[in-house]
């Protein structure tokens, strides 16, 4: 103690690590984006109506997104359940479990980072889960149509 003024400690060799883990961070809900988006997109072309992406990162303890979607019947359902488990399979991200009601009007695809929720008409107007996740970000999934003039790439 003997009066100099204390220096303060050098930032030389401290690690950025927080940066990098958001970094990683991002990266990793780019890519379950990325899936969630590609399972929508399938259960569009597999007859499935009203697909929605609902972006639940930071609200859900469970899941970063929840991808919803309406089927046309049961046996439907099934076959673009399993098609959406292959689909996120392919892109590295396997079905982890899967659920579905006695009455098969609702299945749940478990891709532990994405919940897939296929339903009969009434019962997700029923369960509404747009409306439980309401504050939720809806992620745009659909392909933009191209300009008149311009080439697909």
């Amino acid at each position: 103690m003997t009066g100099e003024p204390t220096k303060k400690p050098s930032r030389t060799g401290t690690k950025r690590a927080p940066r990098r883990v958001a970094a990683v961070v991002d990266t990793e809900l780019a890519q379950r984006r990325e899936v969630a988006i590609a399972i929508a997109r399938e259960a569009t072309k597999s007859k499935c109506t009203d697909a929605v992406v609902l972006e639940v990162a930071g609200m859900s303890p469970v899941c970063d997104f929840i991808m919803i979607a309406t089927g046309t019947s049961s046996r439907q359902m099934r076959s673009v359940a399993d098609d959406l488990a292959k689909v996120a399979g392919s892109l590295g991200m396997p079905a982890w479990r899967r659920a579905r009601d006695e009455g098969l009007s609702w299945i749940v695809v478990d891709l532990v980072h994405v919940v897939v929720h296929l339903f009969e008409p009434g019962q997700r107007e029923f369960y509404d889960i747009e409306g439980l996740w309401s504050d939720a970000a809806r992620v745009e999934w659909r392909e933009k149509p191209l300009a008149r003039g311009a080439k697909a790439s």
